[in-house]
């Protein structure tokens, strides 16, 4: 079953984010800007390796509220670090998954001033 006020919401913040970035990003992008944000350093290239690192911060950034991750501090590059709290559900379905992360990215937005 589709979440449609979800479902709006999120593309109200890709479009939102094609006007800044010039492209309509898809989850793993919107985890890229959220990594960005949170690294506080923007530069035009990042490693392969790097962008995955950028993802994961993301990821830990979006789910610490709901308690699977604790900011830990900073690394000796200034890279934030994350502490996992407690595991993920193994047992839930990918559109399941899907919404959640849609969901807590949406309030990562919300939460520092983007209206949506």
């Amino acid at each position: 079953m589709i979440d449609k006020p979800l479902e709006a919401k999120w593309l109200k913040l890709r479009n939102i984010l094609k006007v800044q970035f010039g492209k309509k990003p898809d989850m793993n992008g919107i985890l890229f800007i959220i990594g960005m944000q949170e690294l506080g350093q923007l530069r035009e290239e990042f490693s392969k390796e790097e962008k995955q690192d950028l993802m994961h911060i993301a990821m830990c950034k979006i789910m610490e509220p709901e308690g699977y991750f604790q900011y830990s501090g900073m690394d000796g590059d200034g890279w934030p670090l994350y502490k996992k709290m407690k595991s993920l559900p193994n047992d839930v379905d990918l559109k399941t998954q899907e919404n959640y992360l849609k969901s807590r990215a949406l309030d990562y937005f919300e939460n520092i001033g983007y209206i949506i």
